[in-house]
């Protein structure tokens, strides 16, 4: 008796079990990409299987012999290409462009010139910014040093531009104390300006006062008073240069003028902002820092004042950018790190999210040991194994009190040089003795800091940058050096920019003979749009794969086609760059994005990971010039596929910047077509092809939404936007100077091309008869023809052929390129009615003139997914054509099943190279088409990708941005409040202590900014539990392994196994896969996952021991022989009245209702 064609309950000869997803069995090269060698005993499968295959049976039926399924990929590889021969029209292409050879001509991207001009272009444009902003500190300080201060200044003096007044009007929130200030604030008319996206006005200045600080202080009224003078300089400056944008300058009392003047875009909650605490402002204040965090945990830390502490840190980490090092340890008998980080490591953002998730689980007990904590932190210092900044060493020390002042450890580790400074933070009210907090701290070229309650916290935590400010003061004009910060987002709506910045020094004196004055009196700044930046890079002369990126010292990218940030926008988040065929609506959206988080995505993050990019990002770090050839993987637009490609790599860095310039191009991008349409007859003759009247006859036209004119509309409709087009074309010429004439002039040629195309091939074809629902092709001109018109109806594709992904991939893969219709798992099956759903096929279209390789464009069929699913099954079949009767296999004869006849036994699929279904003999499969294979059939996808045909690439998206979760509102107790317990009410000495009077300071904060108290997780910007953050995805793809034949194999899972043969399709991105259906539930396995997820992305703990190359700014200021450190900080002990207390507490815990209160003004603690 035979074995039949399945069993179940059986075992079989084969491969034991695998598990998902490793071991895997066999090899797996690639980039990156390793495994164990194939064992001895898969690589004799296909003996193994001969017998099994072979052997008669009861059955009439047998598993398929291999020659017969290479049989029927050739006969599938044969129909496809015949049907491309035909219909594709690849070889008349060629022809009609070498028939046109005279209205083109052929330029060449020579890459080290073009990558010398443009860096040569930023660095003109941002020398241009340097010069006024040269003219501005100057400026400032010479007005400052003129000023007199007024002590007895009135509000009613000052007459400026109030940012904010508009909003506060309409605020109902706002105190009539506030509506009412006798400050003249003017009123100004604006008008809509394109280049800030803003309606502005150039006559004036505006002025932001951040929320916490009151307008009406007389070092406010001073510092509005002499900074008014700025407004003539900021309109000087634009007057010699009309490019410029926002003009700034950050006070360091927190007031911020800008020119030109434009109403404050507030968030609709609390308006948090402070200029102070901008990534701009951080960077030019002071030099780069080392920094230590230490807290004490001791049990005398009670709970509230435990979460000001925490809440201290998170906001401290905040002032530092990524130019910085820190740590952060909790200390009582005994120090300790209190995230896995056992080293300074860079204040990145993802370093930064750790240690303030690591800083909430800090638990208060035991005794305070302030020499445990300080030698943790010396030594943390003096830890030169490391990569660390190397400026500014200090230690942030933050307690609620203690005796000790741990001298012996100041001697042996800080003293006589005092390298370290430290800052010393009392936190709390508490009645202990201050002094030895203060004395740490003036001891050691530092200051102190009191934070009684929540509204302290923002400011004091900043006011370190003064103390910072000090050596650059008095380092005079070599401390004044232009810096270039991070991509980040403008609060102003500019969207993504770069500043330059230049810190402003006070130049006055105490009197005559005295020291100098080392305070910084702020910082100036000068916005660059990225989009201008963008602007000098070459556009479509690099091809749809050719671009140009710049790096910083940190690796991080300033212009890369990757970098599309999620940013705020009026409701939601918004790619700053289109997300082409990608999955937006995935991502989360947020109200408000948090705008202190710079946009810092690495070089290796924007682009795929491997040791040669390694190499270029540290030689343009360096400052080097090079150029490389690599073979290296990319991920196509729609982040479904991976392709190996070859790309050149050209460098060189950008004088008088921190930045580094890049240049991208495939081999074939080395070369591309101008037109040169001299002749005005045939313009006209070409143009007519663009009217929809003639789309009936010559198939429909889009065009790619390109910025051809200036006065062109622009429309996310393409209809409307070619309508536009039309209509300006008619007034305008090609030739025309406010037009891109190389624009216009190959996109007018490839309308004439391509409908040349459709006279020669398409018009005269029955795409009926091969089953085709359109044929199209597109171009490098910007062109994309759709054959016949109505097939436009169902055209999903981008307009523009470079952020189309099958115009991409085709041009880096030779053959053909299917392209099923993309499916959310989340989503509806597609319809099948009336033949609309299509799968594209396209390849690229080159060809040579003088030696001279070109691809100008990619041509490709849609095929009818329905009636080539049923035309799979013929091919793959023993019947020759679809006419021929089905053969039947009697009792007695001996047989191989089919994918047509068998179709209940045997499943049949073509799957691309993502491992996407594109075609199955199933019919219940057919609405799955462009789903990932294993949520078809999990099994059968794990073996093909555990036998080498699939491997796989994880990366991470550091680009999107997620909203807190919420927390429980189980509890009745405010957000972020301490509840005393029962023994503490009983307890007298509690009623005395720290915790009773901190806890109505909170309370009464809490009237003034309810936002605390309310568990709404995005009530304010500033609140460090509720900001909006990056967050990370995980995304999988999936692309051909190393296994080219054709390959049988048993899928072995115990009692129940299935045989499968899987081949290559030659010249095509297909696998072509014939396997048993599965009959047991046994057979079901782990599932391969393919869509994007939430993640915490790569274990950051294990990161920061092998950190990436980078470089930190060349200059440093922490020393100063002449300084003064006589400044350190005052501070008192507010010993509370019993009485008081607890006639207090008693009205809070008896819900009595509060009397009305005056307004809380934090008073800005500027020392002037």
């Amino acid at each position: 008796m035979a074995v039949p064609a399945r069993t179940c309950g059986s075992s079989r000869p084969g491969p034991a079990r695998t598990a998902l997803p490793w071991p895997r069995r066999g090899p797996r090269p690639g980039p990156g990409a390793s495994g164990p060698p194939r064992p001895l005993l898969l690589l004799l499968q296909p003996l193994l299987l001969l017998p099994l295959l072979a052997a008669p049976g009861a059955s009439a039926y047998s598993f398929p012999q291999q020659h017969t399924m290479q049989h029927w990929a050739r006969r599938l590889e044969q129909e496809i290409d015949g049907v491309m021969r035909i219909f594709g029209g690849v070889q008349q292409l060629r022809e009609i462009y070498k028939d046109n050879r005279n209205l083109f001509e052929v330029q060449e991207n020579e890459p080290q010139k073009l990558v010398e001009k443009v860096a040569g272009d930023i660095e003109s444009l941002l020398d241009r910014k340097v010069q006024a902003l040269k003219r501005l500190a100057d400026a400032a300080e010479n007005f400052q040093k003129a000023h007199r201060w007024q002590d007895n200044i009135k509000e009613e003096d000052i007459v400026y531009y109030d940012a904010k007044a508009d909003a506060e009007l309409d605020d109902p929130e706002i105190e009539d104390v506030e509506r009412g200030s006798k400050v003249s604030t003017l009123r100004l008319d604006f008008v809509e300006d394109s280049n800030f996206k803003n309606k502005v006005n150039y006559s004036y200045t505006a002025v932001q006062i951040p929320t916490d600080i009151y307008k009406g202080s007389t070092v406010i009224l001073n510092e509005l008073n002499w900074t008014e003078a700025l407004e003539n300089v900021f309109t000087e400056n634009r007057r010699q240069d009309p490019t410029l944008l926002w003009q700034v300058f950050g006070s360091a009392t927190g007031v911020t003028r800008y020119y030109p003047a434009t109403p404050w875009r507030a968030p609709k909650k609390i308006d948090l902002y402070d200029v102070r605490r901008r990534p701009w402002y951080i960077q030019g204040a002071s030099s780069p820092k080392d920094m230590v965090i230490i807290v004490d945990v001791s049990g005398s830390v009670s709970g509230l004042t435990l979460k000001l502490m925490k809440t201290s840190v998170c906001e401290m980490l905040d002032t530092l950018s990524d130019d910085d090092y820190v740590n952060v340890a909790s200390f009582n008998e005994k120090a300790q790190p209190v995230s896995c980080f056992t080293h300074l490591v860079q204040a990145n953002v993802r370093n930064k999210k750790v240690f303030k998730e690591a800083v909430q689980g800090m638990v208060a007990k035991g005794t305070t040991g302030y020499k445990a904590g300080f030698e943790y932190a010396f030594d943390q210092l003096q830890n030169s194994n490391i990569t660390r900044a190397n400026c500014n060493k200090m230690i942030m020390m933050f307690t609620d009190g203690g005796e000790d002042r741990v001298q012996d450890v100041f001697e042996k580790y800080n003293w006589p040089n005092r390298t370290v400074r430290v800052f010393t933070f009392s936190v709390g009210q508490h009645n202990y003795d201050v002094t030895p907090l203060q004395w740490m701290a003036c001891a050691n070229k530092g200051y102190y800091f009191e934070i009684p309650s929540i509204g302290a916290i923002r400011i004091n935590t900043q006011e370190y940058l003064d103390v910072l400010g000090r050596p650059m003061v008095l380092a005079g004009k070599e401390a004044k050096q232009v810096q270039w910060t991070n991509v980040y987002e403008d609060a102003l709506g500019l969207g993504l920019v770069v500043t330059g910045t230049l810190p402003v020094f006070n130049l006055t004196q105490d009197g005559p003979g005295e020291k100098k004055n080392q305070l910084i009196l702020g910082v100036m700044g000068i916005d660059v749009a990225l989009n201008d930046i963008k602007r000098l890079t070459p556009n479509y002369t690099l091809g749809a794969n050719g671009y140009v990126f710049a790096i910083d010292l940190n690796g991080y990218v300033l212009l890369h086609p990757n970098l599309k940030p999620q940013v705020s926008h009026e409701g939601g988040l918004e790619g700053v760059y289109p997300m082409v065929g990608g999955t937006p609506d995935s991502l989360p959206r947020l109200s408000q994005s948090n705008f202190r988080e710079p946009v810092t995505l690495d070089f290796l993050d924007a682009e795929l990971e491997d040791e040669n990019k390694e190499e270029i990002r540290r030689s343009m770090i360096d400052g080097n010039r090079g150029h490389k050839q690599i073979r290296t993987l990319v991920k196509s637009l729609d982040e479904r596929y991976i392709d190996e490609v070859t790309r050149n790599y050209t460098w060189v860095p950008i004088r008088n910047t921190n930045y580094s310039l890049g240049l991208v191009l495939p081999p074939y991008g080395t070369f591309y077509l101008q037109a040169n349409l001299s002749d005005q007859i045939l313009q006209v003759k070409y143009f007519e092809f663009l009217l929809p009247s003639s789309f009936e006859s010559e198939g429909h036209v889009f065009i790619a939404p390109r910025e051809y004119c200036k006065d062109l509309n622009a429309s996310d409709n393409n209809t409307e936007f070619l309508k536009n087009f039309i209509e300006l074309m008619e007034k305008v010429t090609p030739d025309s100077k406010q037009c891109n004439n190389f624009l216009l002039h190959n996109l007018i040629l490839d309308t004439g091309i391509t409908q040349q195309l459709v006279e020669r091939v398409w018009r005269d074809q029955d795409l009926n008869t091969y089953s085709l629902l359109a044929v199209f092709a597109a171009t490098d001109g910007g062109i994309t023809r759709v054959f016949p018109n109505k097939a436009a109806e169902d055209w999903t594709e981008s307009p523009e052929p470079f952020s189309a992904s099958f115009y991409r991939r085709s041009l880096d893969n030779r053959g053909y390129v299917f392209k099923p219709p993309h499916q959310d798992t989340l989503l509806r099956p597609l319809e099948l009615e009336n033949n609309t759903v299509g799968i594209l096929v396209s390849t690229a279209v080159e060809f040579s003139l003088g030696g001279r390789t070109l691809r100008p464009a990619v041509v490709g069929v849609k095929l009818d997914l329905e009636a080539w699913a049923e035309k799979f099954k013929v091919l793959a079949s023993n019947r020759t054509h679809q006419d021929q009767p089905q053969k039947q296999c009697g009792p007695s004869s001996h047989c191989e099943m089919d994918c047509e006849v068998n179709n209940e036994d045997l499943l049949c699929v073509l799957i691309d190279d993502g491992g996407f279904l594109v075609l199955s003999n199933q019919n219940h499969q057919w609405d799955q088409v462009g789903r990932f294979f294993s949520e078809v059939d999990a099994n059968l996808m794990l073996a093909l990708y555990n036998n080498s045909f699939y491997t796989r690439k994880e990366s991470y998206d550091y680009q999107a941005a997620c909203a807190p979760q919420p927390p429980g509102n189980l509890g009745a107790a405010p957000r972020g409040v301490f509840v005393p317990t029962i023994a503490d009410f009983l307890n007298l000495a509690w009623w005395t202590s720290a915790a009773a009077w901190s806890l109505f300071q909170q309370l009464l904060y809490g009237l003034i900014y309810h936002s605390w108290f309310q568990a709404d997780p995005a009530e304010a910007e500033g609140n460090p539990e509720a900001r909006e953050s990056s967050c990370v995805m995980k995304q999988t793809q999936y692309y051909f392994g190393s296994v080219n034949a054709s390959y049988n194999a048993i899928i072995d899972c115990g009692n129940c196994s299935r045989l499968f043969h899987a081949q290559r399709l030659t010249n095509t991105n297909l696998l072509f896969v014939v396997a048993e259906k599965p009959l047991c539930s046994q057979c079901e396995a782990g599932r391969l996952l393919q869509k994007e997820t939430h993640s915490d992305g790569p274990e950051q703990c294990e990161l920061v021991q092998r950190p990436r190359y980078r470089r930190g700014p060349h200059i440093c200021f922490d020393y100063n022989a002449t300084e003064d450190t006589s400044d350190c900080g005052r501070g008192a002990s507010f010993p509370p009245s019993l009485s008081i207390l607890v006639s207090l507490q008693l009205l809070l815990l008896l819900g009595l209702p509060p009397g009305p209160q005056a307004p809380v003004r934090a008073q800005a603690s500027r020392r002037l």
